[in-house]
């Protein structure tokens, strides 16, 4: 088959690990596909640099049920909100396990957004392996490389001794980001 894999995701991913991030991989497919993408992603190796170990979260619809829902309903976010959600619950009302997503389609935007994860940590990669950070007109475009460049700004180390709430209002990727303001088109 084809090769979905994107050139420079492992070495992100792997650098966003080594600073103290955890990994869930989610997706809508059936049980009966977990063997073939269990395989996927532990043999996924790219300069040396493999995926960070992480749960896989599979759908336990049989693999009908899950095919309709992603390919025909087109609706898989259904599937990965209520999943994200009963994880999320796992937590104290004020805590949010969920520091960024990373996805390849709209519907994992949605699902994302849904459970609270900030617009500026939802990434989406294109088929062109161009990363789209932010779900607006306004949205940030960004290659892998180039996130990876600057993923201790925008992945900043949980380790030791950093406190992570107070680096987020004050690091340099939050600071100078500024949101534009809202432009009616009758104000143009």
């Amino acid at each position: 088959g084809r090769d979905w894999s994107h050139t420079g995701i492992t070495s992100l991913f792997r650098n966003i690990k080594d600073n103290g991030y955890e990994f869930i991989f989610l997706t809508s497919r059936a049980l009966a596909q977990a063997q073939i993408t269990r395989s996927y992603l532990t043999n996924l190796c790219q300069d040396g640099d493999v995926l960070p170990d992480g749960p896989l979260i599979m759908s336990p619809d049989g693999i009908g049920t899950s095919f309709y829902r992603e390919v025909i309903r087109k609706t898989p976010h259904e599937f990965k909100i209520a999943c994200l959600s009963t994880i999320r619950d796992l937590f104290p009302e004020f805590w949010s396990p969920y520091y960024a997503g990373f996805g390849n389609r709209e519907t994992d935007e949605r699902s994302y957004r849904a459970v609270g994860v900030p617009e500026g940590k939802i990434f989406t990669i294109n088929p062109a392996s161009e990363v789209v950070c932010g779900c607006n007109k306004m949205s940030k475009v960004y290659t892998l490389s180039g996130i990876n460049a600057i993923h201790d700004q925008m992945f900043p180390s949980l380790a030791k001794g950093h406190d992570l709430l107070a680096q987020e209002g004050f690091n340099s990727w939050n600071f100078w980001k500024t949101n534009l303001p809202e432009v009616d088109d009758e104000d143009l």
